[in-house]
């Protein structure tokens, strides 16, 4: 019987080890699939993520096109307003010689009002002689010397 009770313990551990893997068996299978329902999370969380990355990307494309579009206005702006500024430049340079112009051209006018009425009065005893008698002449010309 000895045998037969070296059988029994035999069994009775080999039940234990046999409930003792079915628990292990158990165990792992519930954390496998703890594991896979994190995973599953996780990737989810991650698609998440990865979805607002891009539209942080395609925001940040938006702004940069919109500054490149901004920058081209300015330029044209710039072009406009320096286009303006050479036609400004252009017209005072025009304006300018007109004033030079007509500044020299009344100058001179001046100058001829202050020189003609001497010469004239110089030239008139001459044209008046033949108007005046010769009584008046010789007066006049001992006037004047």
């Amino acid at each position: 019987m000895l045998g037969l009770g070296k059988l029994a313990v035999l069994e009775s551990k080999l039940d234990i080890y046999e409930d003792l893997s079915k628990e292990m068996l158990d165990k792992l299978e519930r954390a496998v699939s703890t594991i896979s329902d994190n995973s599953n999370k996780i990737a989810i969380v991650l698609e998440r993520h990865e979805n607002r990355l891009d539209e942080g990307e395609r925001a940040n494309d938006a702004i940069i096109q919109m500054i490149k579009d901004h920058q081209k206005y300015d330029d044209r702006m710039f072009k406009n307003i320096t286009e303006k500024m050479e036609g400004l430049e252009k017209k005072t340079d025009r304006n300018t010689r007109f004033v030079i112009g007509a500044t020299a051209v009344i100058a001179t006018i001046v100058t001829l009002l202050q020189v003609v009425p001497p010469i004239i009065r110089i030239l008139t005893p001459i044209n008046v002689t033949s108007m005046m008698s010769k009584a008046e002449v010789v007066s006049f010309v001992h006037e004047f010397n």
